[in-house]
């Protein structure tokens, strides 16, 4: 089997364990539909990407697989990946927390589906921006004959992989059944938004046609928002 291929099949069986840990060793029960619901919606909608990116994509397949701080290239991009992982993980793990003990009031069966619905629609986006653009890596950097993608979901924001990020984001509170968990939604907006500000500073100065782009879609996460 293809080298890239057993590298995604590992990367992936990986990232599985680690998620279902992060949910259900916090719940300490397997009797929790929502962490459930949760886990499959994610799992899915991820393999389905990964997988057209092995059929029609391998070069973004290889640079999606690239991550991690050690693989960026810019000091601020290293200090926000090497943070921003732990700090999403103990979200996650409040979030479950929350659910576990009661902490704050039941959140209703039918809005813990309408956050799987959300979290789905987040990965729909993400599939759309690595089918748009092959330029989608995991780290921030400019890659040789890269150029401005500005159609699809970039024709309405500018980055549009962070706005299917943070419907993921709003998602995951009521699809695990804590209402607490929104209130960490702020703090994944201004991650991002440190992210993609020090990203823009990287594309404007070294890719040509950026700066006329930005002119063009005024948005950056949140259409008609910012």
């Amino acid at each position: 089997m293809n080298n890239l291929y057993l590298r995604a099949i590992r990367g992936s069986l990986a990232g599985f364990v680690a998620f279902f840990a992060v949910i259900f060793i916090p719940a300490w029960t397997l009797d929790y539909w929502q962490g459930w619901a949760f886990f499959a919606t994610l799992s899915l909608s991820t393999t389905l990407v990964t997988v057209y990116m092995a059929l029609y994509d391998k070069e973004l397949l290889e640079s999606r697989l690239r991550m991690g701080p050690t693989v960026e290239t810019t000091r601020v991009q290293k200090i926000i990946t090497a943070i921003g992982m732990p700090i999403l993980t103990a979200l996650f793990v409040l979030m479950i927390f929350d659910h576990r003990f009661g902490w704050s009031p039941t959140v209703p069966n039918y809005l813990s589906v309408f956050g799987d619905v959300l979290a789905a629609l987040g990965l729909l986006v993400y599939f759309l921006v690595v089918r748009e653009n092959r330029y989608a890596a995991s780290t921030v950097r400019i890659a040789e004959g890269q150029t401005v993608v500005s159609t699809g979901p970039y024709a309405v924001v500018r980055h549009p992989m962070y706005a299917g990020a943070l419907l993921v984001f709003i998602g995951a509170p009521l699809a695990l059944g804590s209402w607490w968990g929104l209130l960490n939604v702020p703090l994944v907006v201004a991650g991002f938004a440190w992210r993609l500000l020090d990203e823009e500073k990287l594309l404007r100065e070294n890719l040509p046609g950026y700066s006329e782009y930005m002119h063009k879609v005024r948005c950056r996460l949140v259409p008609y928002v910012w």
